[in-house]
C-alpha cells in the first residue's frame, strides 16, 4: 500500500474499534506493533483479560491521537517514523 494514501481517520476507526486486534498497526505499516497487539491481545485468555484490556487502552488513546493530528503530522509520526505515541 502507498504511504501516502493511508488515511488517518481511516486507522482512527480502525483503532478505535479493532484496535485490540492491532489491526490499525497494520494498516499504517508498523507490523511490529500490530503482531505485538494482537499476541497481548490472545494472551489475555492466560491473563484474565488484564493484557487485552490495557491493549484496548492503548489503541483508543493511539485512535483519538490518530484523530487530532494534522494529516502531514499523522503521516511522519506513525506512518514514517512508526511512533507508538
Amino acid at each position: 500500500m502507498n504511504m501516502d494514501k493511508r488515511n488517518k481517520t481511516v486507522a482512527a476507526l480502525l483503532a478505535l474499534f479493532l484496535g485490540s486486534l492491532g489491526v490499525h498497526a497494520f494498516y499504517i505499516g508498523n507490523v511490529k506493533m500490530g503482531v505485538i497487539m494482537l499476541l497481548l491481545t490472545l494472551t489475555g485468555i492466560c491473563t484474565a483479560g488484564i493484557s487485552s484490556g490495557i491493549v484496548h487502552v492503548v489503541a483508543i488513546v493511539q485512535g483519538i491521537l490518530y484523530l487530532v493530528a494534522s494529516d502531514s503530522e499523522f503521516h511522519r509520526k506513525y506512518v514514517v517514523n512508526k511512533k507508538l505515541f
